[in-house]
């Protein structure tokens, strides 16, 4: 996987839990007992119980894809970057706004 693409998903996941978004980190498989999916050792039709009735969004993203991320044009400053946000913007913004 590419640097990019892999801190993209990381930055993703981080926004996650700075929401207290449920999240579960690990690799998918199935159960080889009773057939259910599991994320490491959490079975996700237990994890998903706790949102029952509740609208969601479900997102998942492969920490082992290997595509390259497009390049971005920033709608800002005109830069070219890849990544979620542009480090150029990104350090002004840091830079003026102490953040």
């Amino acid at each position: 996987m590419t640097s990019y693409r892999r801190a993209s998903v990381r930055e993703l996941t981080s926004a996650a839990y700075e929401l207290g978004s449920g999240v579960v980190e690990g690799r998918l498989r199935r159960s080889p007992e009773d057939g259910r999916w599991m994320i490491g050792e959490v079975r996700l039709n237990e994890w998903l119980a706790q949102y029952d009735g509740l609208e969601v969004a479900l997102t998942i993203s492969s920490l082992e894809d290997d595509r390259p991320m497009p390049p971005k044009v920033c709608r800002t400053c005109g830069a070219e970057y890849r990544g979620v946000e542009c480090p150029r913007c990104r350090e002004a913004r840091i830079r003026l706004r102490g953040r």
